[in-house]
């Protein structure tokens, strides 16, 4: 039995052992394509352009690890320039030392979790050495650019807009902290089970001198195949006057619904333990804002402190001002002749506020540029639009791109170079073949 008694590697160790030798492996391949790759270029250049001078290194960091190859140094004798060809041709001519790869991937993790520094971080625990400084990310996001899709067609004649404001600190000696201004649009609801999600959503934060309504119709025109004349609107917000001000924007053209979920809030912290609390309730689920407010004046003075009887009070002044708000959109898209089937109430603008939050608040407060370049990447995520980074790569990298004709030969020579660089390229597989390490990668080989 003495012979069975092995001790083999944990899963973690065996882990880390094959994605060591798999980052050398990498190294090999990539050196070896783009040595080829340099080779062919120079057969292929125009020699009396470009005369060849040297070889020098070019060290790229990746996410796999450090990759350095010799490349050809020319002489441009139009320009009287220095180039390599070879960083022209992968369109990395002028780039820093690590690779696009890495900087996208260290933008997404900049954008998505909670600081620049946590994203160099988890990079360097997961390719095993610090492959991009937290102010290189930062540097590069305030360089990006939003590639936007092509224009969206309109489902039906009527977008869904919630809107909301986001409180942020700046950092600028003397600066005050400003409001950003918000709107989700979308066209309506889809139900997958038991998720609902939006159809179509986008997200439009204000940034221009010009009146928010305005900004936005521009924003809706340029990304919607939206028409003032014929398309309608249903606006959903808090009572702010710059948000109440699409009543006299849009006028017929738009229903402005106040925000349920902030006046029922409202009511819920002036009226938990009165007893017209359940009466108001109902009222407001019902959609009927005439008995709400006639509820809500029934109960002043009747409050215990002057406090809550003076939050009493500006909520009243602030509903009288549009009692229809409280109504049901539905119904005034009736009367348009729209059908309203699939059509759910509003409220998803709390929702899009914490997303927002999660990543621009918390504590922290920002210049206008490092704020605005967080806003466009988070908005680009969150619409899933592609960015051009510093190096110029739009396409994420975890999305295919599509080619009429792709590169056969080099898949071909890609393909073909994996498979001889890997073959006896794991150095344990050569030693002693009764070794833990030996049986243990041994017996992946049908993997």
């Amino acid at each position: 039995m003495k012979e069975n008694t092995t001790s083999y590697p944990n899963l973690k160790e065996l882990e880390q052992m094959v994605w060591r030798n798999l980052q050398e492996t990498y190294s090999t391949v990539m050196v070896a394509l783009l040595t080829d790759l340099d080779e062919q270029i120079a057969k292929e250049r125009d020699v009396k352009r470009y005369r060849l001078q040297d070889k020098r290194v070019l060290t790229i960091y990746s996410l796999f690890g450090k990759v350095e190859v010799k490349r050809n140094y020319y002489l441009d004798r139009e320009t009287g320039e220095y180039v390599y060809l070879l960083d022209r041709y992968l369109e990395f001519e002028g780039a820093g030392a690590f690779s696009p790869l890495v900087e996208e991937a260290a933008i997404e993790m900049a954008v998505t979790g909670s600081s620049y520094r946590k994203a160099a971080d988890t990079l360097e625990t997961l390719v095993g050495y610090r492959v991009i400084s937290h102010e290189a990310i930062r540097q590069h996001l305030l360089k990006v650019e939003v590639i936007q899709k092509e224009r969206q067609p309109v489902i039906r004649p009527v977008l869904f807009v919630e809107v909301d404001g986001l409180y942020l600190k700046r950092q600028e000696k003397g600066k005050k902290g400003k409001e950003e201004k918000i709107a989700a649009i979308h066209q309506g609801w889809e139900i997958n089970g038991k998720r609902v999600s939006l159809k179509g959503k986008r997200h439009y934060v204000h940034q221009g001198k010009e009146p928010f309504w305005e900004g936005l119709e521009t924003f809706l025109m340029d990304i919607f195949d939206y028409d003032p004349a014929v398309h309608l609107l249903v606006i959903n917000g808090d009572g702010a006057n710059w948000i109440t001000a699409c009543r006299e924007y849009f006028g017929g053209r738009a229903f402005f619904s106040i925000d349920r979920f902030h006046v029922a809030r409202e009511i819920r912290r002036i009226f938990r333990e009165h007893p017209r609390y359940r009466a108001m309730q109902k009222a407001l689920a019902s959609y009927n804002g005439e008995k709400l407010i006639t509820e809500l004046n029934s109960a002043v003075g009747t409050l215990d402190t002057e406090a809550k009887e003076k939050r009493l009070e500006e909520l009243i002044d602030q509903l009288k001002q549009y009692p229809e708000a409280l109504g049901d959109y539905r119904d005034w898209l009736k009367e348009k002749g729209i059908d309203t089937e699939g059509m759910r109430p509003m409220g998803s603008a709390e929702a899009t506020m914490s997303v927002f939050a999660k990543r621009l608040k918390n504590g922290r407060s920002w210049v206008e540029k490092g704020k605005s370049a967080m806003i466009t990447a988070l908005v680009a995520h969150l619409d899933q639009l592609g960015l051009k980074t510093l190096f110029g790569r739009v396409e994420k990298w975890t999305e295919a791109k599509k080619e009429d004709k792709p590169a056969r030969y080099y898949l071909e020579k890609v393909t073909r170079t994996v498979g001889e660089m890997t073959r006896d390229n794991i150095r344990y597989l050569k030693g002693k073949v009764n070794i833990p390490v030996y049986l243990a990668l041994k017996a992946l080989r049908g993997f």
